[in-house]
């Protein structure tokens, strides 16, 4: 005999876990399915979990703001306590380097004020002040360990930086997912882990519910994609990944970690950056070290995966992504072992997330997202709450795309923003940053 939920859940990363807690707070019997042990192992885990204030089109802006003030409210949000203590939200700001590839930043400034999103203008004096080991000199554009002028100066220096104080990150980001599982649980949400979905399945043309690989079935009118890098894989079970014209890959990336330079305590005094220049961001860790991610330029080859058949171990991108990073932090210690993360993304088309639901009703998306979407996660998890009650009760998303106010700035968010029909959106930086 099969059990019944009112809606299952395919994931419990971070925006998985806030899916089923919002639905939980709403009344609903709400069950997380996750293939992997605990919550937050997959993406989640490997995560950046940069939480910052811009982006390179108004509406991500706006939800990013949003996103920050859930995790600056962190215990507000919750409402419960876990035992393993709250996830720490570490505001050290962030400070995105101006260069002709983001218009020295006048779009995002103006996105910022739109918003009345707190910046500061820092020239070369200040960024030089606040990051003395900085080589302010030109490298760009980005290059391979192979191309010619690798690691050379290309001419000039760059003019400063926007530094955006409402920004930060979550040092660990599986304990973050678990904090969200135990809010979950506490408002009667459900959870089952190492459960891999192997059929998803209907009636009369409507979601029925999921049959695991050990023989269960669970019932359930609503589903939710929140599969991350398995997203693509999840659709095609459902049979609906036709009817999209945005589509998701699962896409490898490395994340190097190494100390920071000497005489300068990183962890206490630095901040995340973003630095087009050598297509590289960073963030604080703990131990006094930096996390280096790569932007995503066309030297860096992008190497789309089966999410269950991927080299786990680091390549030469490591090394190029710490190379590129010194050419920036010359007194940069880089250790002889490379050590950091490798793991996926989930990226659509335009790198923008899809939060909709889908030509098969009760069957709804909230993917695309692992990689940039850490830091609205409980932003995503009220938005697709609201959209999946609304088209339960009959709305019809897809003519009239649903409306929603944000709980902390109070604008109203056109959840028909992402749309799995949507057109490329050309505003897109196409990149991302933890």
């Amino acid at each position: 005999m099969s059990e019944r939920y009112d809606a299952i859940i395919i994931g419990a990363g971070i925006i998985g876990a806030c899916v089923g807690l919002e639905l939980a707070r709403r009344g609903w019997r709400s069950l997380n399915l996750d293939r992997l042990p605990a919550a937050g192992y997959g993406s989640t885990g490997a995560s950046c979990a940069i939480i910052r204030s811009h982006y390179s089109t108004l509406d991500g802006t706006a939800m990013a703001i949003e996103g920050y003030h859930h995790w600056r409210d962190w215990a507000g949000y919750l409402k419960v306590d876990d035992e393993r203590g709250p996830a720490i939200f570490h505001e050290v700001g962030c400070a995105v380097m101006k260069t002709e590839s983001n218009q020295f930043m006048g779009p995002i400034c103006r996105n910022l004020d739109e918003l009345g999103i707190a910046w500061e203008d820092w020239d070369g004096e200040v960024l030089r002040r606040r990051m003395p080991f900085y080589d302010l000199r030109h490298y760009g554009p980005a290059k391979g360990m192979g191309e010619a002028g690798f690691g050379e100066p290309t001419g000039g220096e760059l003019p400063g930086a926007v530094f955006m104080p409402q920004a930060g990150y979550i040092s660990d980001p599986q304990l973050a997912t678990h904090n969200v599982q135990r809010a979950a649980e506490a408002a009667g949400g459900a959870f089952r882990f190492n459960a891999e979905v192997i059929e998803i399945r209907r009636a009369g043309g409507r979601i029925a519910g999921v049959s695991l690989a050990d023989g269960s079935r669970i019932d359930a009118p609503v589903l939710v994609n929140v599969a991350g890098p398995h997203s693509a894989v999840v659709n095609g079970l459902a049979g609906i990944d036709g009817g999209m014209k945005i589509g998701t890959r699962a896409l490898r990336q490395e994340v190097a970690h190494v100390p920071s330079p000497a005489g300068f305590d990183y962890e206490r005094d630095g901040c995340v950056t973003s630095d087009g220049d050598i297509a590289c961001y960073g963030r604080p860790e703990v131990g006094n070290h930096i996390l280096i991610g790569s932007e995503d330029p066309p030297c860096d080859p992008r190497e789309w995966v089966d999410p269950d058949d991927f080299n786990t171990e680091f390549t030469e991108q490591w090394q190029a992504q710490v190379l590129r990073y010194a050419q920036r932090i010359p007194e940069l210690p880089i250790p002889g072992q490379a050590k950091g993360v490798v793991a996926l993304y989930d990226v659509t088309d335009d790198w923008i997330p899809i939060y909709d639901k889908s030509d098969l009703p009760g069957f709804y998306l909230a993917i695309g997202s692992s990689g940039n979407q850490f830091k609205n996660a409980p932003v995503a998890g009220a938005l697709m709450a609201e959209l999946i009650v609304r088209c339960q009760d009959g709305h019809d998303h897809d003519a009239e795309p649903v409306r929603w106010r944000y709980r902390y700035t109070d604008r109203e968010c056109d959840i028909g923003f992402f749309s799995r029909n949507r057109e490329i959106n050309e505003e897109s930086s196409f990149s991302v940053l933890g």
